[in-house]
């Protein structure tokens, strides 16, 4: 049997980096990807000291350069879109450059590498796409507009491709994290400015939970040793998270995570229950 190989993109720091020493310590072979080795040297040396390869993608380039960088990978077992951030601010206040940057680089960018990757993985007849998405898709907060609908549409995309490639032998896994200590949050700052950046008459909620978020830089409940551990195991058929790999459409980690999924699906479950009569209204008489 092969070693398998993984393709990672957002492999400079957090979940990404993290992921990539997990998969090469299980003795798997990791082709990992950032926007500028220069820029994410330490990253580089360490996936490189490990027995990684990294390569440069920029997940706002066009989808012929992205096919093109990903194509040339060959086989890949694995590909994991992780690259991605956010942007804390009221809905009415986001710029066109904002919102065209935080959809093509938490959607499109992922669309093109998985349309990349799939003649591959249907030509060898295997192959699994792991997309990481957040919480804040199903449970959207104040100031998470853009994030959440980003993070939404690759979602959607993913569950609609489970169908498509179900029959090629390829699976689809949606992980949503939740809060995590790396520096996700840090990031948060660099494109949302400082926890004061917020039109006055926004400030609650927008301002109140843009400064919740930058005030637990540090202090986040999740490890990410563990929560890339329970990755892999869903992944690979391995360990604690093995039980669940090919029964389940998504993969939720924390506890953050857990409870807010759980609140959401029950309010959902609650909405439609006060709406059966006035749904099935609509339809012609019998």
């Amino acid at each position: 049997m092969s070693t398998p190989i993984w393709l990672i993109t957002g492999a400079s720091n957090g979940i990404g980096l993290a992921l990539c020493l997990r998969v090469l310590r299980a003795g798997h072979r990791v082709v990992a990807s950032v926007r500028s080795k220069a820029k994410s040297g330490d990253a580089v040396q360490k996936i490189e000291k490990a027995g990684g390869s990294v390569i440069e993608i920029d997940m706002t380039e066009s989808q012929a350069s992205i096919a093109a960088k990903v194509k040339a990978v060959g086989h890949i077992d694995y590909l994991v879109n992780n690259a991605g951030y956010s942007i804390l601010a009221a809905c009415e206040d986001i710029s066109e450059q904002e919102a065209t940057l935080q959809i093509n680089t938490n959607f499109f960018g992922p669309l093109y590498t998985l349309q990349a990757a799939l003649p591959t993985m249907r030509a060898q007849r295997s192959g699994t796409i792991i997309n990481i998405s957040s919480g804040a898709a199903r449970d959207p907060l104040a100031a998470c507009s853009l994030y959440s609908a980003s993070k939404a549409a690759l979602e959607a995309a993913s569950e609609a491709l489970a169908h498509e490639v179900a029959p090629h032998n390829i699976r689809v896994l949606i992980v949503e994290f939740g809060n995590f200590r790396t520096n996700f949050v840090s990031a948060l700052e660099d494109a949302s400015g400082g926890a004061d950046n917020v039109s006055p008459h926004y400030d609650n909620p927008v301002g109140v939970i843009k400064r919740k978020f930058l005030s637990i830089h540090g202090k986040q409940m999740g490890d990410p040793e563990r929560g890339v551990d329970r990755v892999f195991e869903a992944v690979t058929g391995e360990g604690m998270a093995g039980s669940v790999t090919g029964k389940v459409r998504r993969l939720v980690l924390g506890k953050d995570c857990f409870d807010r999924m759980k609140a959401a699906s029950e309010r959902s479950l609650t909405e439609l229950s006060l709406q059966e009569e006035i749904a099935k209204s609509t339809a012609f008489p019998e």
